[in-house]
C-alpha cells in the first residue's frame, strides 16, 4: 500500500464520493488545495506519483494527471522532470489562508449537508449542536487541569463581523473558487 505524507494511506487521505455533485478531479483537487494550505503538506514535500496515487484512490491516470496539472497552473505545486511533483511555497500567495481555506470546507459541508436532503436549519441545528459538545469537551478538560494549549494544533482564525444590515458583503457573491 503506497503511504503518502504523514504515513497515511492515500485511499484514507483522499476519500472522493462518487454520489456527490462535485466532479472527482475537483474533488481531488480542492482536497491538496487544503492539505497545502492547512500545513498537512509543507513547502518542498514530495507528492505520490500521478499513477501510484491514480492506482491508490482507483482514479483514472488522466483524471490525477489533470489535478496535477492545475494544482500547478495555479502555484500549489512545481514539477521537476524525472524527479516528481512537490509542493510549492503558497505562504505569500494571495488568497491562502486559513480563512479561505475555512470557507471551502465550510461550503463544502454545506453542499454535503444539502445532498444529504438536510435543509438549512437543519445543518444550523446539527452544526451547533456540534460546536456546544466541543465546547464542553473543552471545558471539561479544562477543569481538570488538562492544558489545552498545548494540546492544540493550528491557529485561531478570527473572521470578520458580517456587514450591517441592508449592506453588500464583497464575497457574497461567490466563494472565489
Amino acid at each position: 500500500m503506497v503511504e503518502l505524507g504523514r504515513t497515511i494511506p492515500a485511499g484514507d487521505l483522499f476519500a472522493l464520493d462518487d454520489a456527490s455533485s462535485i466532479p472527482v478531479w475537483l474533488q481531488l483537487k480542492n482536497r491538496f488545495i487544503y492539505l497545502i494550505t492547512s500545513g498537512f503538506y509543507l513547502p518542498g514535500d514530495q507528492l505520490p506519483t500521478v499513477r501510484g496515487l491514480a492506482a491508490e484512490v482507483e482514479v483514472n491516470y488522466n483524471t490525477v494527471s489533470k489535478v496535477y496539472q492545475s494544482l500547478e497552473e495555479d502555484g500549489y505545486i512545481v514539477s521537476k522532470r524525472r524527479q516528481g511533483a512537490f509542493v510549492a511555497d503558497v505562504s505569500n500567495k494571495p488568497g491562502v489562508s486559513a480563512e479561505v481555506t475555512a470557507e471551502i470546507v465550510t461550503a463544502e459541508y454545506l453542499q454535503r449537508c444539502q445532498e444529504l436532503g438536510m435543509s438549512l436549519e437543519d445543518i444550523d441545528a446539527q452544526f451547533t449542536a456540534a460546536l456546544v459538545a466541543a465546547k464542553a469537551k473543552r471545558d471539561k478538560s479544562e477543569g481538570a487541569g488538562y492544558d489545552t494549549q498545548k494540546s492544540r494544533c493550528g491557529r485561531l482564525v478570527k473572521f470578520p463581523e458580517p456587514a450591517a444590515a441592508g449592506g453588500a458583503d464583497e464575497r457574497s457573491a461567490g466563494n472565489g473558487a
